[in-house]
């Protein structure tokens, strides 16, 4: 792969199908991995509500296309922390093909996000990783890209 085929773009709402598909594989794996169901998501579902929270303005994502094929994503939203200085971006999904992960192309992602949040003052990113054993390569390389652990485990409760 030519990393100088690559194109990345700042989403709108007429890339939520793309956003969408790509967060459904990223879902997909985790739970393939982990050997537990611990999203319940469909395309469609999933695509409408990328739709809406773009258009709304509570999300952003930055894509990487090769040629016509969407082959990364990163999504984001800001939001706020006094222990972290104000405003921060939260990293809420990011995904990099499988055939594409050892070109280089995470760290460039990776990059745009850090672009993205600097143009916004945000004081720093955010985001948790999939689950631990399973997403060890995962964890190192966000690591190796400039992100510290902080401690802790992503914890959830339903309410809707």
């Amino acid at each position: 792969m030519d990393k100088m085929k690559i194109e990345f773009i700042e989403a709108t709402e007429k890339d939520s199908e793309h956003i969408a598909q790509l967060v459904l594989k990223l879902t997909s794996e985790i739970c393939k991995l982990t050997k537990t169901q611990h999203f319940d998501i469909t395309l469609s579902e999933t695509t409408q509500r990328c739709q809406k929270l773009l258009k709304e303005g509570h999300y952003a994502a930055i894509i990487g296309f090769y040629g016509n094929k969407p082959i990364a994503v990163a999504t984001f939203a800001e939001t706020y922390a006094l222990y972290a200085g104000g405003k921060i971006g939260l990293i809420q999904e990011f995904y990099i093909s499988p055939e594409h992960r050892t070109s280089g192309l995470g760290r460039i992602l990776l990059d745009r996000v850090r672009a993205y949040g600097l143009q916004q003052n945000w004081s720093c990113i955010e985001l948790c990783t999939p689950p631990l054993p399973e997403f060890e390569r995962t964890l190192n390389f966000y690591k190796k890209n400039g992100l510290s652990p902080v401690g802790g485990r992503k914890m959830r409760q339903t309410l809707i």
